[in-house]
């Protein structure tokens, strides 16, 4: 499951999925440090995308980030 990278938090699922739909990245509810998807983890994402079992479990395999990186 997906930890913010400063304090370590671990992520609900409901919050992981609000922030995989938000491009501006999203504060941690723990310590307000702004997370992102990994650049890593946005590739998979956008090959996966349509993938229903991809989909579901996603929040257990996603990893934060705390600089906004660009997809390649």
């Amino acid at each position: 499951m997906a930890r913010c990278t400063n304090c370590n938090y671990k992520w609900k699922v409901k919050e992981i999925w609000s922030l995989g739909f938000s491009k501006d990245g999203k504060e941690c509810p723990s310590c307000h440090h702004k997370q992102y998807i990994s650049q890593k983890t946005q590739q998979i994402f956008t090959l996966g995308y349509f993938s229903l079992i991809f989909v579901l479990i996603l929040p257990f395999f996603i990893k934060l980030s705390d600089k906004d990186e660009p997809m390649v």
